[in-house]
């Protein structure tokens, strides 16, 4: 009975995320976790659910149990042979699969996509709601099987159970989630792919959302549609603010100080010339090609803050969910474009001009 109790809701919980990961996906969102999520230790974008090998074989035998009404031998069968090879004390045989957002690690669910920065309360506020809503929906239809094909409730539990497991198969993954075969397979079964955060969180206000939200007493529409709009401004405003940050940091430090180390470059050429005169060219050729380079970083890192502020400024004037989008398409790309130059001319300058903390000196300090 331990081990039914907890095929229930188990099976119960993996149809709940099958059901409603789109609302899972919008849960987990910030401008924070968008550079995060299918990276290093972090999950992909897609919601998936990974259980393990043992799990996934109890599942499948579960599945092609006879529907309806069990025989004698039927029944110790599958006691035995599905329900009897749950351990009593489950312990965690799995690989823990990093790239699953969503894993069974041996007696828990983990929910592994949320960002280090966030408030975990609003993710576990979908997850109780999704799942309670799972749990009312499966009472309703056993007791609808009881009564209508009189049945035994562990008949009817058994039913339903199997039926939920052919349903919600396509949202169980047990390879890498960050493979491009993933992305592909993914889209293949119908599964959701939000890159960033203002198409995920479209999820939270569509007819379904709201309805499970208003039937299961937690939030009404009104309550449901502020926590979007702050989710947008609050998605905008971190992004607008990185990208001023990055203008000043760009424009304050990192071009000043490469400036500094041209002019350096410069003189070291002005002397050479004077040494050898016309012959001069062949022993500052590298000086010379470092300048030059230098200048076309500076160049670029100037032209294309100025671009972002032009599309920031565009992006102003708009409200809402495009104003979002506005900021993630037009505005956000810059920042990967400036920093691609500002990491070059790391590489270039004097290490002892250079302001910020450079990527090496972040494992090794001096």
């Amino acid at each position: 009975m331990k081990n039914l109790q907890f095929l229930t809701f188990f099976v119960n919980t993996i149809k709940a995320v099958h059901d409603y990961e789109e609302l899972i996906r919008a849960s987990i969102v910030s401008a924070s976790n968008d550079y995060r999520l299918g990276a290093n230790e972090a999950p992909p974008a897609i919601i998936s659910v990974f259980i393990g090998s043992q799990l996934s074989a109890v599942l499948d035998e579960l599945e092609n149990v006879t529907k309806g009404k069990l025989s004698p031998q039927e029944k110790t069968d599958l006691k035995l042979n599905i329900v009897g090879k749950i351990p009593e004390i489950l312990v965690d045989n799995t690989d823990r699969n990093r790239t699953s957002p969503f894993a069974f690690t041996g007696n828990k669910f983990e929910l592994r996509a949320v960002g280090s920065s966030a408030n975990c309360a609003g993710p576990m506020t979908v997850l109780n709601t999704i799942i309670a809503k799972q749990l009312k929906d499966f009472k309703k239809e056993v007791d609808a099987l009881i009564a209508s094909k009189n049945l035994k409730k562990d008949e009817a539990i058994f039913n339903i159970l199997r039926e939920y497991i052919k349903a919600s198969k396509k949202i169980r993954f047990e390879g890498d989630g960050y493979g491009d075969l993933w992305e592909k397979e993914a889209k293949k079964r119908g599964l959701s792919n939000f890159k960033n955060t203002p198409e995920a969180l479209k999820a939270n206000i569509s007819p379904d959302a709201i309805a499970v939200y208003e039937e299961m007493k937690v939030m009404n529409k009104v309550e449901i549609e502020a926590r979007h709009d702050i989710a947008l401004e609050a998605y905008t405003n971190c992004v607008q603010i990185e990208s001023r940050v990055l203008a000043d940091v760009a424009r304050n430090h990192i071009i000043p100080t490469a400036i500094q180390y041209q002019n350096t470059l410069i003189e070291n050429v002005k002397g050479l010339k004077e040494i050898f005169e016309e012959h001069y060219e062949g022993y500052a050729k590298e000086q010379i090609a470092l300048i030059k380079k230098i200048s076309k970083h500076i160049a670029e890192i100037n032209s294309k803050i100025e671009e972002m502020t032009g599309e920031r400024k565009a992006a102003n004037k708009l409200q809402g969910y495009k104003n979002a989008t506005a900021y993630c398409k037009k505005v956000k790309p810059y920042l990967e474009e400036i920093r691609y130059h500002a990491d070059k001319l790391e590489l270039l300058v004097d290490d002892n001009l250079w302001p910020l903390t450079k990527y090496r000196e972040l494992l090794f300090t001096r």
